[in-house]
């Protein structure tokens, strides 16, 4: 989770500078939906891509597509977050997806980051308003999704624990509202997903899969940040089985990654704290292995790091870690 704008490349539906966000939102509902047969866990494993497609945050101070692009080739990233776009800007998202399609670089995932719970009806509108964008915007970009977490509860943080962020009332809402997003826009290649959570649904593989049945769209994907859902001790020394567990039961919906990593601070509770990949516990020999299994090449997007020798440093780590293992970067 972070709150910068993200998002894979390919053209998308365009819109003029002059139609608004409801009309565009509107002609993209017009469209009809790409139907397609997902890979069972079992024929999933057997067909493999065989590579991993890095991304991250750029530097780059221009808002140049061109320079954007060559920006990231340069850090040895295939997978973009979404540049800085309005939905409203047909000529700027045919110029992006034009040229990081043609230097071989997917924009991962549009962030949208907001609660879709919130307990002011206003805002919880407009939040909506807000995310549902974010997939056209996704779609017409080339986007593999939009992404943002299911919302909380939480009268203080709009991403904060709450005893019912884990309740059948919460679940219902989750549902209601990702069915409402993908139904508005009715996306042919972009995703809608939610982020994991430690202390709100989805949080676990079962709880997705949960949710993935129920909303019942195909426009509505997975997006897989396992540090996220490390919220005890069980699940801490076991990361590498539940990393396993998400892509054996979600696999082919899995439509973007985040990379970072865990450490346990050694306190009188229990305290989990986000670190630099490759310094602290998470399993990147399995992480990594098997999203080199997956065929539809999910991204795998570093995240939530200070600047840009942190960021260079996991890259360095995760790329060296890969060359280790046997596993190939696109």
């Amino acid at each position: 989770m972070a709150p910068i704008s993200q998002g894979a490349t390919g053209e998308g539906p365009m819109i003029s500078g002059k139609e608004s966000r409801r009309n565009f939102i509107g002609k993209i509902a017009g469209l009809s939906l790409l139907t397609g047969v997902a890979l069972s866990a079992e024929e999933q494993s057997s067909v493999s891509s065989g590579s991993v497609r890095l991304g991250a945050p750029v530097f780059e101070k221009s808002d140049d597509p061109e320079l954007l692009a060559l920006a990231h080739k340069k850090m040895r990233y295939r997978a973009a977050y979404c540049p800085d776009v309005s939905i409203s800007d047909s000529n700027k998202i045919k110029a992006v997806s034009e040229t990081f399609s043609r230097h071989n670089i997917v924009i991962a995932e549009v962030g949208r980051w907001c609660n879709m719970m919130d307990a002011d009806p206003e805002k919880r509108k407009n939040n909506l308003e807000n995310v549902t964008e974010g997939l056209a915007l996704a779609e017409a970009i080339g986007a593999h999704c939009c992404v943002n977490i299911a919302g909380s509860f939480s009268p203080d943080s709009w991403f904060g624990p709450h005893p019912k962020n884990l309740s059948t009332e919460f679940f219902d809402a989750a549902v209601e509202n990702a069915r409402k997003v993908v139904d508005a826009v009715k996306p042919m290649r972009a995703k809608f997903a939610y982020e994991m959570m430690g202390w709100s649904l989805p949080d676990s593989a079962d709880s997705y899969l949960n949710l993935l049945k129920a909303i019942d769209r195909v426009g509505f994907g997975v997006h897989l940040d396992p540090c996220n859902i490390i919220n005890s001790p069980d699940r801490f020394y076991r990361n590498g089985d539940i990393i396993n567990e998400c892509f054996d039961k979600l696999g082919p919906h899995i439509v973007s990654c985040h990379a970072k990593d865990l450490t346990w601070d050694v306190e009188m509770n229990v305290h989990f704290r986000e670190v630099c990949p490759g310094t602290g516990a998470m399993d990147y020999t399995v992480f990594l292995k098997r999203l080199a299994g997956m065929p539809q090449q999910p991204p795998l997007m570093i995240e939530h790091l200070s600047g840009a020798e942190e960021y260079d440093q996991a890259r360095n780590y995760i790329l060296d870690h890969g060359q280790q293992i046997g596993v190939p970067f696109t």
